[in-house]
């Protein structure tokens, strides 16, 4: 096996591909926001890109918060409610970005993070970037390293894996995640899924957990997705055997397989209008998880927490 990484400078951002040499598999990693791009692998004679990317890095910085493609989700994942949240003695406003009055998907998703290591040999290609945030927002005052590896390896395989560490001198709040929208060609409505839970969270009509969860394993072997309309965060089961979710198009003979480790307990799933692609986001916490606790993690003073998950690129043929 041979792999490379190579790193292609376009300003004071750079685009990275970590590619597999003897099957040409690779992954297109953007510093800006430490996004991934494509993550293409062969098959059927041709190469298939799995992930609803952007054109380029300009159309990446100009329509990011369209759909939050791919972006990394920190220190907050999904929704605070009504932006506001209490910590120790402070009470917090988020003010960087909001739907309808509920801030969303986090603080670094448009930040640009510096490359810090990268290497390739027999075994892998790899690169780690990292972002400090120092207390750049009111309604987030602390002090945080982000560093995010990438790793891909044979078999199609691609593993993100985020680190983050406190800073500061003071505890730190804070729930890791992504979003990135996985496309196996066609309309989802031909895909078949599978994704191991036995309960999801029970939202409210601002699609924050009510505090219930609810009995739901329609997706507890592979079955056809069909028109299923989903915005809605499950609980994963580590009881079961690993891929803890599976998106197959049988047309194409092709799968994709997620194999999120135990930091990553939770899974959101959502079906956008036009079903080209589905979001599918390891979470470390629930939505609203600074209001709610529901898996938060809270920081000593250089204290880190890491989360991992894996993609896999399967070909049925």
């Amino acid at each position: 096996m041979a792999f490379e990484t190579i790193i292609s400078s376009f300003g004071n951002r750079s685009v990275i591909t970590l590619k597999d040499l003897s099957t040409n598999t690779f992954a297109e990693i953007y510093s800006y926001g430490a996004l991934l791009n494509q993550f293409s692998g062969r098959h059927g004679g041709g190469m298939l890109n799995v992930v609803d990317g952007f054109s380029g890095l300009q159309e990446a910085t100009e329509k990011l918060t369209t759909f939050f493609k791919s972006a990394k989700l920190s220190p907050y994942a999904c929704r605070v409610n009504n932006s506001k949240y209490n910590f120790g003695e402070g009470n917090y406003s988020l003010t960087k970005f909001s739907l309808r009055g509920t801030a969303i998907h986090g603080l670094l998703y448009d930040a640009d993070f510096s490359i810090k290591q990268h290497s390739h040999d027999e075994n892998g290609a790899r690169v780690k970037l990292e972002f400090t945030y120092d207390k750049a927002s009111e309604g987030y005052p602390f002090s945080y390293k982000c560093e995010v590896e990438y790793t891909l390896t044979e078999g199609n395989a691609l593993s993100v894996s985020t680190t983050v560490s406190n800073v500061d001198e003071k505890l730190l709040p804070v729930v890791d995640g992504w979003h990135p929208y996985f496309t196996l060609g066609d309309s989802i409505d031909d895909y078949q899924m599978e994704f191991q839970s036995k309960e999801m969270l029970e939202f409210d009509e601002n699609l924050i957990p009510t505090g219930n969860v609810l009995p739901y394993q329609e997706f507890g072997s592979l079955k056809p997705f069909g028109p299923t309309l989903l915005d809605n965060c499950f609980t994963l089961n580590f009881a079961e055997c690993q891929p803890m979710c599976v998106v197959r198009n049988p047309k194409r003979k092709v799968q994709l397989e997620i194999y999120p480790e135990k930091s990553y307990p939770y899974l959101q799933i959502y079906t956008p209008d036009h079903r080209k692609s589905i979001a599918i986001e390891n979470l470390s916490a629930a939505p609203d998880a600074f209001n709610n606790g529901l898996g938060l993690k809270v920081l000593e003073p250089g204290e880190a927490a890491t989360f991992t998950t894996k993609f896999i690129i399967r070909s049925l043929q």
